[in-house]
């Protein structure tokens, strides 16, 4: 199987692709002034103490308030809370975290209220981001997560992957780490560890003990609250982080600043597999090149197409998710209704898998398949749907199908579900229904460029048009774009792009902005 990770690095947004032998499995997108990602640390304030819930919210900056329960405070939140104040105490000295004395720990049956009081200040970490109308989700068990371990400050544990199977490797690991770690601090060993050097792990060990000593000097340093202490990685390296593999035959980025993250990262956790990390400077859109943007416009939607005719309704409520099966124009009446029902099924528990992974779906999901008679069928199907799900990395639960034929899975959610719109709003008559003439299309194109040239001053620009018109403009030996160039400069240049409409366009300068070349009057 191959893999490969495309990143597409645009001025508002990232957009960051996985592909096993060549087709989607994962699509992350995120905007570049995002804030509140899993993983971020904050020192923040008690804002109002909820008794009935035995939780309270804590003001870090988001819009709407974060939650934080008791039971997330942590076994060991009186010694955070003591040595919180230790570190506050002297802005020019910092107090050590091994001299720090471990108190003991945390009722779990004790109340919020006796515990916090409102102003206080607290050292906490985002666990989900605000989805809907709630705000993020918060504990005070800090981590620092990294490509083979987990640093956790004031645990003195160290936990290995119950996915590492063999009991040699799990007692070397855990008598290495018991080794090497600091005094008040816990490790969780992680299944991409094994098989690895000492070195390797005490480096990585390093390298998390400098973000925690980072966090906790800005805690000293600053008076500011809420206080950003300690930021997540950037998405494109915090997912490759996860997902990392020696096998990845590429990693492909379009955007320098990005591909020289992504290439450190790479060389500090991989040094052998640093070459597999590319800068694509194609003209083409890196999507497009990479037949993304087409994956893309089909997987997402609430109808999805998979085996002959077969295909998925996939409908998001409050709640939950719900996915219907439906057999559609698939007929094999050979086979008999019985066998027909369980191909269909069999291939909508792989087109499901991949959409869990894909669309990033998680809360409950109740998946109402085609109804089969046979109990080994219908064990198949469940059997089939576990194995699909082994490549998720996100925790899950599925429940064979009930009496009702419907399969229930609960999958972990930490972000909104990906809900990318395919359907797209006419760029040229702006949902009024009536545009110019199509024939006028490439005068009007033209009108753009001759502004841009001689009324703005912008030289060197590139025009993405839909792939047909692309293909109009540049037919013949005397094409439409060979005209512009000679008319307007060599400057000109005119790039197909796959997630255009018909008579759509866009126009970037030479350093890949947007410009802003488009006006409703046109259309009316």
């Amino acid at each position: 199987m191959t893999s490969e990770v495309i990143i597409d690095v645009q001025p508002k947004e990232i957009s960051i692709a996985l592909l096993e032998d060549k087709s989607l499995v994962e699509y992350q997108q995120e905007t570049r002034s995002a804030s509140f990602s899993v993983g971020n640390i904050y020192v923040a304030k008690v804002k109002k103490l909820m008794p009935g819930l035995n939780a309270c919210f804590v003001d870090v900056g988001a819009e709407r308030e974060a939650f934080l329960h008791y039971l997330d405070l942590g076994s060991q939140f009186s010694s955070y809370e003591k040595y919180l104040k230790q570190v506050q105490s002297d802005r020019k000295k910092l107090y050590p975290i091994s001299k720090a004395n471990r108190l003991p720990d945390t009722k779990k049956d004790g109340s919020i209220a006796t515990t916090l009081t409102v102003g206080q200040e607290l050292m906490v970490q985002v666990v989900k981001e605000p989805i809907n109308t709630k705000g993020p989700r918060l504990t005070c068990e800090l981590s620092f997560a990294g490509r083979y371990i987990v640093l956790i400050p004031f645990n003195d544990k160290v936990s290995v992957s119950s996915k590492i199977k063999k009991s040699e490797e799990r007692a070397r690991l855990k008598q290495l780490m018991q080794s090497i770690k600091p005094k008040n601090f816990g490790i969780i060993v992680r299944t991409s560890a094994e098989g690895k050097r000492v070195a390797e792990l005490d480096g990585e060990l390093k390298i998390l003990m400098k973000r925690w000593e980072d966090a906790i000097t800005k805690v000293q340093k600053t008076t500011t609250r809420p206080q950003l202490v300690f930021e997540e990685t950037s998405r494109a390296v915090a997912l490759l982080r996860d997902l990392f593999n020696p096998t990845y035959d590429g990693i492909y980025i379009n955007d320098a600043d990005i591909y020289a993250q992504v290439k450190d990262y790479v060389g500090i956790i991989a040094p052998d597999k640093a070459d597999i990390v590319k800068q694509y400077t194609g003209t083409v859109p890196i999507f497009d090149n990479f037949n993304v943007t087409k994956q893309i416009k089909s997987a997402f939607g609430k109808t999805v197409n998979y085996k002959r005719g077969a295909y998925l309704i996939i409908e998001h409520t409050e709640a939950m998710h719900v996915v219907d099966v439906n057999s559609g124009t698939r007929v094999k009446k050979e086979n008999g209704q019985e066998a027909n029902a369980l191909e269909t099924n069999l291939g909508a528990a792989d087109e499901l898998a991949r959409q869990l992974r894909l669309r990033d779906m998680g809360g409950i999901i109740v998946v109402d398949f085609v109804d089969m008679n046979l109990a080994e069928d219908r064990q198949l199907l469940y059997e089939r749907m576990c194995k699909n799900m082994q490549k998720d990395r996100a925790r899950h639960n599925i429940l064979p199908l009930s009496k009702f034929g419907l399969m229930q899975i609960t999958r972990q959610r930490v972000r909104p579900a990906m809900d990318v719109n395919v359907e797209e709003t006419c760029p040229t008559c702006f949902g009024k229904g009536k545009i110019k003439s199509s024939i006028l299309f490439t005068e009007q194109l033209e009108s753009k460029i001759d502004q841009l040239v001689n009324k703005i001053g912008v030289k060197r620009f590139t025009l993405h048009v839909h792939p047909y018109v692309a293909a109009y403009i540049n037919q013949g030996f005397l094409s439409l774009k060979r005209r512009w160039q000679m008319k307007y400069g060599f400057g000109v240049n005119v790039v197909p792009s796959q997630k255009l409409a018909f008579l759509q366009y866009e126009f970037y300068d030479k350093n890949r902005q947007f410009i802003d070349m488009q006006e409703e009057i046109e259309s009316k």
